[in-house]
């Protein structure tokens, strides 16, 4: 998977959005299940991973603040 941007989750819809943050928060779910085994072969996606759930998380926050308002 290519590394994403934040602008790519700009255009997204809430509904996407938090179709994202499901996968992701699967996937790392997966990877801790696989670093417990010592079968994580890139121990870099882990971080990735994290990273890109506050992407989200981030920008689900600025679509809510906005329609709250």
């Amino acid at each position: 998977m290519k590394k994403s941007k934040k602008t790519d989750y700009k255009s997204l819809s809430v509904e996407e959005l938090n179709k994202k943050l499901k996968d992701f928060k699967m996937e790392h779910f997966n990877l801790r299940f696989q670093q417990i085994a010592n079968q994580l072969e890139n121990p870099a996606r882990f971080r990735f991973v994290k990273k890109e759930i506050a992407r989200v998380f981030t920008e689900l926050n600025k679509k809510n603040r906005v329609a709250g308002l």
